[in-house]
């Protein structure tokens, strides 16, 4: 539930009646906003207004300031665990060394591994723009190499004088392969 800019509290709700939660989360029943605010200032407790597109409006008898410090620590939460928009980019060239080449298809499958995009960019100079065929092979190359640990989400796709396509992660293989890896190394 995102952080309301504002929420009303107390005398600002402007419903006549309202369903009221209790600050153990008892349902105490539709009643009139004043019965309910009185309520609030019995148990020394402010009446915020929780949901308001609801008919009656929901309220719940509780602390403003713990209300609203949940409510952001909720969201804080929520955002530390987004990461899904997350993009890496890896750059290639088209006379790459085999070493080179081994080296960033290993960073390519640790990121897909850890759930993050990666864009592949190939990038021709000079006369090589005359052979593109030789980078849509090492594209493919590139796709064969990584069989099982991505998906491709745009195909290679030529745009001036590089060459780019974006890869997605496949879900779970990454544990998969961490799995793979920890009985090979328990049964030596």
């Amino acid at each position: 539930m995102p952080i309301q800019q504002f929420v009303r509290v107390n005398q600002k709700i402007r419903a006549r009646e309202v369903r009221v939660i209790s600050w153990d989360g008892k349902q105490l029943g539709v009643m009139p906003t004043s019965q309910a605010l009185g309520l609030a200032q019995q148990s020394g407790m402010d009446l915020v207004e929780i949901a308001p597109n609801a008919t009656p409006p929901v309220c719940k008898v509780v602390e403003y300031g713990k209300f609203k410090y949940e409510q952001e620590k909720r969201e804080r939460e929520a955002r530390k665990h987004q990461h899904a928009d997350k993009l890496k980019e890896i750059k290639l060239r088209l006379n790459i060394d085999d070493h080179d080449y081994e080296t960033k298809i290993k960073h390519m499958r640790e990121f897909l591994e850890d759930g993050i995009k990666v864009k592949v960019s190939l990038f021709f100079r000079g006369r090589e723009m005359a052979h593109q065929e030789y980078g849509n092979d090492l594209m493919q190359r590139v796709l064969t190499d990584l069989t099982g640990a991505c998906h491709m989400e745009v195909p290679p796709r030529a745009m001036g004088r590089s060459i780019h396509m974006l890869l997605g992660p496949v879900r779970g293989a990454g544990q998969k392969q961490k799995q793979q890896q920890q009985q090979r190394a328990e049964a030596m």
